[in-house]
């Protein structure tokens, strides 16, 4: 099968690399809104179907790979920042704390839909206004749920400790599709 990924992220599209897993980017314009009653846990897992639902073209002979994450702590969900003050704001209540990755994944062909979520606990140490400025300023956190890359300087820096899947915290549980993959061939 031809897999496909509607995503723009260049962390999920390097984890399916680095998987061995060859495929082609595809595009999809789709609104990332939700229902505001929705359970926080349930947004991720809802978002990455309603884009693999937006795109419309042809499946047959493919699987498209869709995905969401999202970050929660404090029963609030923490999108991308749309500024460098938010990311900072963002940054400075997971210092010290834990906090939740929760990544929605979509497996789509012409006959079926496969779709989970994966959730990572975080724990942040206690990181400096100056050491959150300084990554704010130096890498790229505007792009990412929460404001960090684990990746990134911070998450060398910061994080003192993970519980489940590292590559969920990047934006795909790489080893859960890489399973599913396998069953779909």
């Amino acid at each position: 099968m031809k897999i496909l990924l509607g995503s723009k992220s260049p962390r999920r599209q390097e984890l399916l690399k680095n998987a061995g897993i060859q495929f082609t980017l595809v595009e999809i314009d789709c609104e990332e809104n939700f229902p505001e009653s929705m359970p926080l846990e349930d947004i991720a897992e809802y978002l990455a179907i309603k884009k693999s639902n937006a795109y419309a073209n042809n499946l047959t002979g493919s699987v498209l790979i869709t995905s969401d994450t999202t970050v929660i702590v404090d029963n609030k969900i923490l999108n991308k920042p749309e500024n460098e003050d938010q990311a900072i704001q963002m940054l400075m209540l997971l210092s010290g704390r834990m906090h939740r990755v929760l990544t929605g994944v979509c497996l789509r062909t012409d006959s079926q839909q496969m779709a989970f979520t994966d959730t990572t606990n975080v724990y942040f140490k206690d990181i400096s206004q100056s050491e959150i400025e300084y990554y704010v300023s130096n890498y790229k956190p505007l792009d990412k749920a929460g404001a960090y890359g684990i990746q990134d300087w911070i998450g060398y820096i910061g994080i003192s400790r993970v519980e489940g899947d590292f590559f969920n915290v990047m934006g795909l549980p790489i080893n859960r599709v890489y399973e599913m993959l396998k069953h779909l061939h």
